[in-house]
């Protein structure tokens, strides 16, 4: 199994913990290729939720193209002369997942791809070539939603291929509830009882200019006026905001509660307790979904539509006035209540782990 970043590490917590049932004949190995390799943005992630990579490739910090060629060489380094595989699982949509992809294709080793068939037509989001580019030299689809399964059949994949098996991610909510609902982040954000709104924003269209981080400015001081606003901030936002020496004008806002990127317990505590969320993120997407928090993603598209025609995401164009509409729809009570997409469940990874045996055998 090939990790790499945040989003990999919750989405397999639960396979070491499914695989040990067979382990007479199945046995799982985990690679953390190192593209996260910061401690907040990894070392913390293993810690909590138990996991323990076998091997670690160690790639070095680099542009896309530079960390993808390491992972291969490191992986195909691996997999020929200390650990032969029988089947390389790649998880999600990060250049982890399609450098593994590639390694495993060529070295004829099936691949198995969790996390299969999302797509948001954006082709200006990189992790969109990366899910396209990945799914086609799998031959292990796993699909978190009916979407997936249409946009796979659509790309000529055969249906024997595609397993509809559900949300990992949410298996990792289900396994540690308890650790989060105990997590004491409001106590250290000195919160109390107020109402907060939980933000996340990081993409290039929304963080890469000065209008951009303007217009946000704007948007967290219209919040801010009835709510906290509690913002664990992306190295890349908080890097643009340096590179426009806007950091200052951002924190003199004193109902807004930065934060560096926090552990796993902290983030879904947070999740649950907000009045709702604002972000263009994908996974919190899914994670609001299941917890039926009101959540306003300000992107034009998403890659996981059940999320807004099951859920309780909205796309919102990143337009105050639109902006405020939701936020009054969910103060009035209007606002939908959502469901959970089928499979959302907590078991997909024993979906997954009886696949493989099956195509094993």
């Amino acid at each position: 199994m090939v990790v790499g970043a945040r989003p990999n590490f919750i989405k397999i917590s639960q396979f070491p913990r499914v695989f040990k049932k067979y382990r007479g004949d199945l046995q799982c190995k985990i690679v953390h290729t190192g593209q996260h390799y910061d401690d907040k943005m990894s070392t913390v992630f293993f810690k909590q939720l138990g996991i323990h990579p076998d091997f670690y490739l160690d790639v070095k910090p680099g542009t896309p193209a530079t960390q993808m060629a390491q992972i291969m060489l490191g992986l195909e380094s691996l997999l020929s002369t200390r650990y032969r595989a029988d089947l390389v699982l790649v998880v999600g949509d990060v250049n982890s997942t399609l450098a593994g992809a590639l390694t495993a294709n060529k070295m004829n080793i099936p691949v198995g791809h969790v996390e299969s068939g999302l797509r948001s037509f954006d082709r200006d989001m990189p992790e969109e070539f990366n899910r396209v580019l990945a799914d086609q030299v799998c031959d292990l689809l796993f699909v978190t939603e009916k979407s997936g399964e249409a946009n796979l059949l659509k790309e000529g994949k055969s249906r024997k291929q595609i397993s509809f098996v559900g949300n990992t991610m949410i298996d990792t909510l289900v396994a540690f509830d308890k650790e989060i609902k105990r997590s004491d982040i409001l106590d250290k954000l000195s919160l109390g009882g107020r109402p907060f709104v939980l933000m996340t924003m990081h993409r290039p269209s929304n963080v890469d200019t000065r209008e951009g981080l303007r217009k946000l400015q704007d948007l967290i001081g219209f919040i801010s006026r009835r709510y906290a606003v509690v913002f664990p901030i992306h190295p890349r936002t908080i890097a643009r905001l340096r590179e426009f020496r806007m950091e200052r004008s951002f924190k003199s806002n004193k109902n807004l509660f930065f934060t560096e990127p926090l552990d796993y317990f902290a983030f879904q505590k947070l999740i649950i307790s907000s009045s709702f969320i604002v972000t263009d993120s994908g996974g919190i997407q899914e994670e609001s979904t299941f917890r039926k928090v009101p959540c306003l993603t300000l992107r034009p598209n998403t890659e996981r539509p059940s999320t807004v025609s099951l859920g309780t995401n909205s796309l919102v164009p990143f337009e105050l006035e639109t902006i405020a509409e939701h936020i009054g729809r969910i103060e009035s009570g209007k606002y939908k209540k959502g469901k959970i997409p089928p499979f959302w469940d907590g078991r997909s990874t024993e979906r997954i782990v009886k696949t493989i045996r099956q195509f094993l055998r």
